[in-house]
C-alpha cells in the first residue's frame, strides 16, 4: 500500500511592492492555491495608479473584490482609505497574514471579510466610494453573480476600478466581450488613458476602467 502521508509545507513567496513614499508593502504569495495566490500584473497596475492621487482615497471607504493576496486593497489603506478586502473563504488566511505584515503602513484602516459573489451583500451597505477590481474576469460562470454583486454594491456615486490584463488565449476574449456587453446594461465606462497610469507600471495589455451606475432618469 502507499507509504505514510507526508505533509510538505506550502512554499512561500514574499514580493515586495515599492511605494513612492515609506516601506515596501510585503506580499505573500502562495505556489498552490489557485488563481487568488499570486500577485497578478493587474494587481501592480491597479495598486500603482491608486498612488498616482488620481483618486483621492483619504478616509473613503473602500471594498476590493476578488482580493486574492490583498494589493490592491492593501495599497488604499496605505494612502488613507478604510479599505475592506474580500476573497472566497479559502483566501482569508492569506489575506489575513497580508493585512498583518503590511500594519504599520496603514494610515486608513484594514480588514478581510468573506464575500462571495451573488450573495447576499447587506453588511457591506452603505455603498462604498470605491468598488477595486484587478483581474476579475476570467470565468464565464462568475460573470452573472460578479455582475450582480456590483449592481447591490454601487450607489448613484460609486467608483469602480476595474483593470484587467487583456488575454488573447482560448475563450478570453469572448467572456471579456460579454463582461463589458452585460455590464454597459447598468454602467457606463470610461477607459483610464495609458498616460495617467504610474509611468513605470503599465503595459499596452493592461487596462483600467472607470465604471459609474448609469443615473436612472426618474419619471
Amino acid at each position: 500500500g502507499a507509504g505514510p502521508a507526508i505533509s510538505v509545507p506550502m512554499s512561500v513567496f514574499v514580493r515586495e511592492l515599492e511605494r513612492r513614499s515609506g516601506p515596501a508593502l510585503r506580499l505573500e504569495q502562495r505556489a498552490a492555491g489557485g488563481v487568488g495566490s499570486v500577485v497578478w500584473d493587474a494587481a501592480l497596475v491597479l495598486a500603482k495608479f491608486l498612488e498616482t492621487g488620481a483618486c483621492p482615497l483619504a478616509r473613503r471607504h473602500v471594498l476590493e473584490l476578488g482580493a486574492g493576496t490583498g494589493a490592491v486593497g492593501i495599497m488604499a489603506a496605505t494612502l488613507g482609505a478604510d479599505v475592506t478586502v474580500t476573497d472566497l473563504e479559502e483566501l482569508q488566511e492569506l489575506l489575513r497574514v497580508n493585512i498583518e505584515n503590511n500594519k504599520h503602513l496603514v494610515t486608513g484602516s484594514l480588514r478581510a471579510k468573506v464575500l462571495k459573489w451573488g450573495e447576499d451583500v447587506t453588511e457591506f451597505q452603505p455603498p462604498p466610494d470605491y468598488i477595486l477590481m484587478a483581474d476579475c474576469i476570467y470565468y464565464e460562470e462568475s460573470l452573472e453573480p460578479l455582475l450582480k454583486t456590483l449592481k447591490d454594491l454601487t450607489g448613484p456615486d460609486t467608483c469602480v476600478l476595474c483593470c484587467y490584463e487583456q488575454r488573447t488565449m482560448g475563450k478570453n476574449p469572448e467572456i471579456e466581450r460579454k463582461y463589458f456587453e452585460l455590464l454597459q446594461m447598468d454602467f457606463e465606462l470610461e477607459k483610464i488613458p495609458l498616460d495617467k497610469h504610474d509611468e513605470e507600471y503599465r503595459s499596452e495589455d493592461i487596462h483600467i476602467m472607470n465604471i459609474h451606475r448609469k443615473q436612472t432618469v426618474g419619471p
